[in-house]
């Protein structure tokens, strides 16, 4: 097999062309009108951050071995759960429009979004994001890694849970509480969870 389609370069490949991408559309967005401060951004940048070196920094603890080798199968698994969450996070971005932004804010223009892949989960683009995490833990099959997934889904969850609360501070209850009534947080058909 041609070493580039091997499935591993392809997902590592995949992985950067998605960070690439999202960085360089940073600049469609609208001008911010609020933030609550990188203070409070600080604990779920920090897990995310420590999260993303366990899974793609290699990082290994001395003699402890992996749970299961990689396989060539696991390989082409976990790139199409990749390819199937970055999906989903451009299919967010592109719904979201000029309302995005990387950091917790609240633009001038704010307003609810539940169209597309926000009728499905209220943080569609953290949900695409940890499928193609998760996957590539499990395809890496170390305990690191695993960790770093958990520790980015803590970090992900605790982001969605001050978007939420600083969304509602400016929006008002009100017009947040039926959208979180019907749409659960990050993991479709789980209501409840948030």
């Amino acid at each position: 097999m041609n070493e580039l389609l091997h499935p591993q370069v392809l997902l590592i490949l995949v992985w950067a062309l998605w960070v690439i991408s999202w960085f360089a559309a940073a600049a469609w967005s609208s001008r911010v009108a609020a933030r609550p401060g990188l203070g409070k951004e600080a604990p779920n940048r920090i897990l995310t951050v420590l999260g993303a070196i366990l899974i793609g920094g290699r990082v290994h603890v001395p003699g402890l071995p992996p749970l299961w080798p990689p396989s060539d199968a696991g390989a082409w698994a976990a790139l199409a759960a990749v390819l199937a969450g970055v999906a989903f996070t451009w299919w967010a971005r592109v719904t979201l429009g000029a309302l995005w932004s990387g950091s917790v804010t609240r633009k001038h223009d704010h307003r609810i979004i539940d169209t597309g892949p926000y009728g499905v989960v209220r943080h569609p683009i953290y949900t695409g994001i940890l499928l193609g995490v998760w996957a590539t833990a499990l395809f890496l099959g170390r305990i690191e890694a695993l960790f770093g997934a958990l520790l980015m889904t803590a970090g992900f969850w605790l982001k969605a849970r001050l978007e939420e609360s600083f969304l509602v501070s400016g929006l008002g209850e009100a017009a947040y509480a039926d959208y979180k009534r019907r749409v659960p947080m990050l993991l479709p058909l789980a209501k409840g969870w948030g």
